[in-house]
């Protein structure tokens, strides 16, 4: 085996030229073909860590928006409870005032009662007294007699009333 140089020089000069027509015609647009879908692929990859970053923001406000609305509830809960509270003790309340007017009006008028029949015995007690004393005045009686007579007024009065 020998080495043949002018074959070996040859074989370099043509590889350089096949190299030179090569980058020209073939690895310029492999290269730009190459590097157009290295920055597509770049670019889906910011896409997604866009998407992937606002679907984490936009998860959060939703969070953030669903707490709101919780917290939200709660207070017209509680405001609900403190409305109802306060609702049902005036109710209370307006319930015991009235029943105390009735109460006391009720007292009135069983004391207006009161005071009037007091009023009719005396007028019917005086009325009898005075029978009494011109019965007693008409006649001179003894005290059997007498017993008799109160006895019957007695029963009188009874049946009046």
């Amino acid at each position: 085996m020998s080495f043949n140089w002018t074959s070996f020089l040859i074989q370099i000069v043509a590889f350089g030229i096949l190299y030179l027509l090569l980058s020209k015609f073939a690895f310029k647009p492999l290269f730009g073909i190459m590097e157009k879908r290295r920055q597509l692929v770049k670019e889906q990859i910011d896409g997604a860590e866009k998407s992937r970053a606002d679907a984490e923001r936009f998860l959060e406000e939703q969070k953030q928006a669903l707490q709101q609305a919780r917290k939200e509830a709660y207070d017209i809960i509680e405001t609900a409870k403190t409305t109802g509270a306060k609702q049902a003790d005036e109710i209370v309340q307006a319930a015991r005032n009235e029943a105390n007017r009735l109460k006391e009006e009720a007292l009135r008028d069983i004391e207006s009662e009161k005071n009037k029949a007091i009023a009719s015995l005396r007028a019917q007690v005086s009325g009898l007294s005075v029978l009494i004393a011109s019965k007693i005045i008409e006649k001179q009686i003894d005290e059997q007699t007498q017993a008799e007579l109160v006895d019957q007024y007695l029963q009188e009065v009874g049946t009046k009333s």
